[in-house]
This record gives structure tokens, sequence and C-alpha cells, in this order.
């Protein structure tokens, strides 16, 4: 028997398992087929607070995306490892940028996505507001430390930490990594990845896609929202750029300490963005 707490974990729940190679899967998770040919993902975590995210994820809110999401199988909590159904598909950011493809990509993700905030959405208020302020004042606070910011750039990240703090906005429970490599294009569109969900803002979902994707290729834009249903309002736009703010410094700041050349440079590039 392997002591490889993943083997072990889809041993113990599928019987007789193989592993199978899958080059494009982060270190820490393997993929394996049991004796009926089916797949799964077996998933360690290194850190008890995302595992204990991801599990909660599929426990509550995983029916909510039923058929577009993996199901969890079998867990351990003593190694922080999770086993999950394997969807079918290609993951999107591999698609031919500009085909019809992507473009049905993000018309899918918008309405799965919106499936998901429908469910569980609640009206606006001011705490989820006022959290985020204080979490971009963190991230601030940790550029001006490791000298990545100017005083300049320093008072207009401030400035949106501000318009957070006094923001009332819709919440939902949100996925906050929804972008094309956490995508699946089969039949149907797969979500994956889930260890970063929670509730949160619900236009918070669109930020990476926006500071990441959309701004570059705006029809990209226009197909996700028509698939979500629900086009932004003035205010929502607006607060979309104070999210970028979040991007930018959680960029530089991760960027700097993992010396990730591309991940700084997006952080610099959402930067110089924002107004």
């Amino acid at each position: 028997m392997s002591d490889d707490p993943r083997i072990r974990l889809a041993h113990d729940v599928l019987g007789a398992v193989q592993t199978v190679g899958d080059p494009r899967l982060p270190p820490r998770v393997i993929r394996v087929t049991d004796v009926d040919g089916r797949q799964f993902f077996a998933k360690q975590h290194d850190e008890r607070d995302r595992y204990a995210r991801e599990l909660h994820a599929y426990r509550s809110w995983g029916t909510h995306l039923d058929g577009h999401a993996p199901r969890l199988v079998g867990r351990h909590d003593a190694t922080c490892t999770l086993l999950l159904t394997a969807l079918p598909g290609e993951r999107a950011d591999t698609v031919a940028p500009g085909s019809p493809k992507e473009e049905l990509a993000h018309h899918e993700a918008g309405r799965v996505l919106g499936k998901l905030h429908c469910a569980t959405s609640m009206p606006r208020g001011g705490a989820i507001g006022a959290a985020l302020a204080e979490r971009l004042q963190g991230w601030i606070e940790r550029a001006v430390q490791a000298g990545l910011i100017t005083a300049t750039e320093r008072k207009r990240l401030s400035h949106h930490a501000d318009t957070l703090k006094t923001s009332r906005m819709d919440s939902a429970v949100c996925h906050l990594d929804y972008q094309p490599r956490n995508w699946l294009l089969g039949d149907t569109l797969g979500i994956c990845d889930f260890e970063h969900m929670r509730r949160d803002a619900r236009i918070r979902d669109f930020a990476r896609l926006e500071f990441r994707r959309w701004q570059a290729a705006p029809h990209l834009r226009t197909a996700f929202h028509a698939g979500y249903g629900r086009p932004m309002n003035g205010t929502e736009q607006r607060l979309l750029e104070s999210f970028g703010a979040i991007e930018a410094t959680t960029a530089l700041v991760k960027g700097h300490t993992e010396n990730d050349l591309a991940l700084s440079t997006h952080g610099r590039t959402v930067l110089s963005r924002l107004t």
C-alpha cells in the first residue's frame, strides 16, 4: 500500500485503483481510475482552512451546481484529503483564443454562475464591504512594507478601500477563482476547485475575468453576461474597479513573495488601469 494519503483514501473508498498521469494537474492533485474505468481526483490540501472550506462547499452548496460540479465521494480529515468524481471535458483555458468555443465557454460559465448566485443571494448589506475594505487595507500595508507601491499608488488604493467600506452590496456564495482554468467543456460546463468558495460580494466573482480576460476581449464579457442573465448597473461597475484594487495588490504582494514575475506583472498592469 502506498504511503501517499491520496492513494490510500482512493483505495479505501474505491478498492483497487491505478493512477493516471496528467501533467496539467497541480502537484497536490492526482487522477485515479477504478476497476470499472471510472475516473476520480484525489486532492490533498497543505492548509487546513482551505481543506475545510472546500469540504464545506461540496457538502453545503454542491446541490446548487448539480451536474456542473464534481461529487465528493471520500475524505480523510487527518491528512486534509478529498476524493472527487472527475468531470469529463477539456479545460477552457486550452481552447483557441478567439474561437467560437471560447465564446461558448464564457456564455455557459455565466449561466452556471448565475444559477449558483441566484440560489444563494442575499440583499444588499454593509458588512461585506467593510470586511473587504479591511482586507484590501491589509494588502496595501504589505505592499508598502515591501516597497512595491509609491505614495501616489497607496493613496489611490486607499481610496478604493474607503469606497468599499461605505458600500452596500449584494452577497452570494462565490467561487472566487472563477476563470477558464477551472472550467471544463464537455456535454455541459463543469466547474472545479472550490477551496476559495465562501459567501462574498456577488459581483466579486467577475473580478478575475474582468482584469485577466475581458479587457482584452470584451466580446467574452458580453457572452458571459448574456449567460448570467443580469447586466451590471453603474454602481456595480464602479465597485468592480475597487475589486480590481484587491486583484492588483494581492498579485503584487504574492508575485513578490513567491518570486512570480508573471503575477507581479499582472498586478502592475491592473494597478495602472485603476483610477
